[in-house]
């Protein structure tokens, strides 16, 4: 009985060897021509301004099909970005306000979202309610209002002045409150039979279980506030005061543009932020995986 079993046995894989495969099913080959386009037009734009800002002047810049590799490379266009605008004053300038925002929104941001989350007091759904509804209100709406605020408390042309509307943002209140949210109430029970008061129960016990969506409120709120435009153009007058992506929008002529000089520029804004969520990037993730996210 073995031996027929033995000799069974390698039949039966011969037979499942001999099966054709079945090629690729239609959802997956779907799937991937989804991610195809979306990676095309998400990262198609930036893959173009980086082939713009090494072309020469020989190189033609609208020909067809599009020359993605320069023919002509160069840095000549990063060096006269440098000669034309003070590059290094506005980016300081930028990561002076985008500190302020980190700051602001990780400290605001983390207290308001623990008290939403885990302390019980009159009014929180009402508060919760007017946060929510922050996030449904379009910025442009309310810019007249916060510019009359700003100039009321003399902030005008500052850079504290640039920083203050996004100080603490509704969105990374919402993060931080579902992260406390989803941590279970045990903790809170075993910590109030040590006698633990609510500031002790915050900085040892909830703080540290929400380090990951920390790291996503400090990613949001430097990204947020390196590419503001609108706001810092409408609250700073002098150009000392100019950050990056306001300074950098003097390289557009009256008349004439120069989409190489434009290009460069547009990289050289890129650049720290690609470098701050590259060393954050490990953390970004662990903070999206640890549930902050949910609803």
């Amino acid at each position: 009985m073995t031996a027929l079993q033995d000799h069974a046995a390698p039949t039966s894989n011969a037979k499942k060897s001999r099966r054709p495969r079945r090629g690729p099913v239609p959802a997956t080959i779907a799937r991937y021509v989804a991610l195809t386009l979306m990676v095309v037009v998400l990262a198609g734009p930036l893959v173009w301004q980086l082939s713009l800002s090494f072309k020469g002047e020989s190189d033609d810049l609208y020909a067809r099909p599009p020359q993605l590799l320069p023919s002509d490379p160069t840095l000549q266009n990063y060096s006269d970005v440098l000669d034309r605008v003070p590059v290094l004053q506005y980016v300081l300038n930028s990561a002076i306000v985008a500190l302020m925002a980190i700051v602001g929104n990780v400290v605001g941001a983390t207290l308001a979202g623990y008290a939403l989350a885990r302390l019980r007091f009159r009014g929180r759904r009402i508060a919760l309610g007017v946060i929510v509804a922050a996030l449904l209100i379009p910025v442009e709406t309310v810019l007249i209002s916060q510019f009359l605020v700003v100039r009321g408390l003399g902030l005008t042309n500052t850079l504290l002045g640039v920083v203050l509307p996004t100080v603490i943002a509704a969105l990374n209140v919402l993060l931080m409150r579902n992260a406390f949210a989803s941590l279970p109430d045990e903790l809170d029970q075993a910590a109030l039979v040590d006698g633990a008061n609510a500031w002790q129960r915050f900085f040892h016990i909830a703080v540290p279980q929400v380090k990951g969506v920390i790291t996503v409120v400090a990613i949001f709120a430097f990204v947020g506030s390196w590419n503001d435009f609108l706001w810092p153009l409408i609250v700073l007058s002098d150009e000392t005061n100019f950050t990056l992506t306001v300074g950098l929008n003097r390289l557009r002529g009256t008349f004439t543009d120069d989409p190489q000089l434009i290009a460069a520029g547009t990289i050289i804004a890129l650049i720290p932020i690609v470098v701050f969520f590259a060393a954050l990037q490990r953390f970004f993730f662990k903070g999206l995986e640890s549930g902050g996210l949910k609803g």
